[in-house]
C-alpha cells in the first residue's frame, strides 16, 4: 500500500508536466490536469531509462516540467500553520526550499514505478469566475479498485498551480502538518528546517527506487 500511495502521488503531480511554453491563459483547470497528466504518464511509461531508475533521467523531469506549476511556497505555508506567520523570511525560503526537495524525491521515486495505470476525470463543479477548485480524478491500476486522486488549484498571476494532493481521502498538507507542529514544538522552525535537510541529505545518497520506499 505505501507504494501505491507513493505511486499516486507522482500521478497526482503529474499534470504539472508542460510543453516548452506556458499553459493557454484560458485553459481550464481540469483541463490543464488532464491533459497535463496524460502526457507526463506516457513520458513515463516510455522512457526505459526512467523505468530503470535513472536518477538524473527522473530529476531532470520533475525539475523541468513539473516545478513550473506547483505552488510549494503556499504548500509549506499551509503544512506549517500558524508557525509561517512568526518565521523569518529567511526562515520561510529555507523551509520551503528543502520540502520542496523533499517532495521532489518521493515523486521521482514514484515516477520510475509508473507501468500501466491510466488517470480518469470526474466533472469539474465550480463556477467560471472561481480561482480555487477541486479537481477530482481515480486512479485505474491493474489490479485493485479504482482509487481517489483529488487536487485543490489556485489561479494566480502565473496561472492555475496545484497546492494541496489528496490520495486515498487524505489530504497532503494535513499528512506534513501534524509532523511539521510536533518537530516546531520541540526544536522550532530552525529544528524542522535541518530535520528536514538531513533527511534529504540520506535520500540524495539512495538510489531513487530506494529512495521510494
Amino acid at each position: 500500500m505505501k507504494l501505491v500511495k507513493q505511486l499516486l502521488g507522482a500521478a497526482a503531480m503529474a499534470f504539472a508536466l508542460s510543453a516548452q511554453a506556458a499553459a493557454p491563459a484560458n485553459e481550464a483547470p481540469d483541463a490543464l490536469v488532464k491533459r497535463i497528466s496524460q502526457e507526463v504518464l506516457e513520458v513515463a511509461k516510455a522512457d526505459k531509462e526512467i523505468q530503470a531508475g535513472n536518477q538524473n533521467r527522473v530529476m531532470d523531469l520533475v525539475e523541468s516540467k513539473i516545478l513550473p506549476y506547483v505552488d510549494f511556497e503556499r504548500m509549506t505555508a499551509l503544512a506549517a500553520g500558524r508557525h509561517w506567520r512568526d518565521a523569518t523570511a529567511e526562515q520561510k525560503k529555507l523551509l520551503s526550499a528543502e520540502f520542496r526537495t523533499l517532495l521532489i524525491y518521493t515523486y521521482s521515486g514514484a515516477l520510475s514505478q509508473v507501468k500501466n495505470e491510466t488517470v480518469e476525470f470526474k466533472a469539474l463543479r465550480a463556477q467560471p469566475s472561481d480561482t480555487e477548485v477541486e479537481v477530482r480524478s481515480q486512479v485505474n491500476v491493474a489490479r485493485g479498485e479504482p482509487v481517489m486522486l483529488n487536487y485543490r488549484v489556485a489561479k494566480g498571476p502565473a496561472g492555475w498551480k496545484i497546492y494541496d494532493i489528496n490520495v486515498l481521502g487524505a489530504w497532503l498538507v494535513e499528512t506534513y502538518k501534524g509532523s511539521f507542529a510536533s518537530e516546531i514544538s520541540k526544536s522550532g522552525v530552525d529544528g524542522l528546517i535541518k530535520t528536514l535537510a538531513e533527511k534529504n541529505k540520506k535520500l540524495a545518497s539512495k538510489p531513487i527506487k530506494a529512495a521510494s520506499k
